[in-house]
């Protein structure tokens, strides 16, 4: 999953070396935690988070097949 966040973040912003993306296990889930540029921030969250949704809907898609909870938290 921390991949696929990776190459999603990378491809919609300007700096994609300052795209850092980390996964952690708490209670009972995987948090994914998206950081970048903060010139880059409303690429990644888009019109009315609209493409922020759109990421977390793909990684809730690809979660699924794997039977897992995944969340991800853009910072």
């Amino acid at each position: 999953m921390k991949e696929l966040v990776e190459v999603m973040a990378k491809a919609l912003v300007e700096h994609p070396e300052e795209v850092s993306v980390i996964e952690s296990e708490q209670n009972g889930e995987t948090v994914i935690e998206l950081k970048v540029a903060p010139s880059d921030m409303g690429k990644v969250i888009g019109k009315q988070g609209r493409i922020a949704k759109a990421i977390r809907s793909v990684v809730k898609a690809a979660a699924s097949k794997e039977d897992k909870k995944v969340v991800v938290e853009i910072q």
